[in-house]
């Protein structure tokens, strides 16, 4: 696929824009999906496929940023990596062969209670991690493995319920939940790539450019997330935007002011 500079400029930037969305908050693929499709025409199941490529290359950089600033701790989040990793096995089986635009009318209602859950109560948000309590896994691993399969399935939105199972039932930090999100993000993502690669469903001209946009915006991200002690303030609020925009895209809610 050959593309034209200013579509070139738009895939890097909207990448970074995109990488430092999903480390921080999620649904960062909302904006590269949107340029996979629209922008460069890709097929649905290409670009989902496609877009898992940058998604790696973030998570890995980013989860290094974290691990180095100590926010990341892979022997107490173990349960939720390794059970997140198995639910997304299943999820990118149907993937690669169903269609995933039935499941996106149902997205857009989670994420209004998605929205309203992020609003009640805010300082839940804002806390400290707290490990004084052991998560019940009779409940753990069924919520892990649904989290799991919805990311295999359809990436897009993925880190903002992870981020709120971590953070409203685990008792993590806003911080550290991000943390684990992006390691466990990039563990199952390799696997997914594998999968999309093995059928043909990844342009990796395309997928490569959006990497690097994707990298440099999630490295940068968690740099400053790991270090920054306001950090859980500012993703609570750009966790807050971020779901406000996808339910203003998903419903149209922007036609309404041309």
């Amino acid at each position: 696929m050959d593309i034209s500079w200013p579509h070139l400029l738009i895939v890097f930037f909207g990448s970074a824009l995109a990488g430092s969305i999903n480390t921080l908050a999620g649904n960062g693929s909302a904006i590269t999906l949107t340029i996979l499709t629209e922008l460069l025409g890709l097929p649905g199941n290409l670009a989902n496929g496609t877009n898992r490529v940058g998604i790696f290359t973030q998570s890995a950089a980013g989860s290094y940023a974290f691990f180095r600033g100590g926010k990341l701790d892979l022997y107490r989040s173990r349960l939720p990596i390794l059970f997140t990793i198995i639910g997304a096995i299943g999820g990118v089986a149907i993937a690669v062969n169903v269609s995933n635009e039935a499941f996106r009318s149902v997205f857009r209602f989670l994420m209004i209670v998605m929205f309203i859950v992020i609003l009640v109560k805010p300082k839940r948000w804002l806390r400290e991690s707290d490990f004084s309590k052991q998560t019940n896994p009779w409940i753990a691993i069924p919520l892990y493995l649904a989290l799991g399969f919805y990311g295999g399935f359809i990436q897009m939105g993925m880190g903002v319920f992870f981020l709120a199972v971590m953070v409203l039932y685990a008792r993590y930090s806003l911080v550290d939940a991000n943390a684990v999100k992006i390691f466990v993000v990039g563990a199952y993502t390799f696997l997914v790539i594998l999968v999309f690669q093995w059928q043909g469903l990844i342009d990796w001209k395309v997928g490569l450019l959006m990497a690097v946009g994707q990298t440099i915006g999630g490295f940068f991200t968690a740099h400053y997330a790991a270090t920054y002690p306001q950090a859980n303030v500012w993703a609570h609020r750009l966790l807050v935007a971020v779901v406000l925009l996808a339910i203003v895209k998903l419903f149209d809610l922007h036609l309404l002011l041309f």
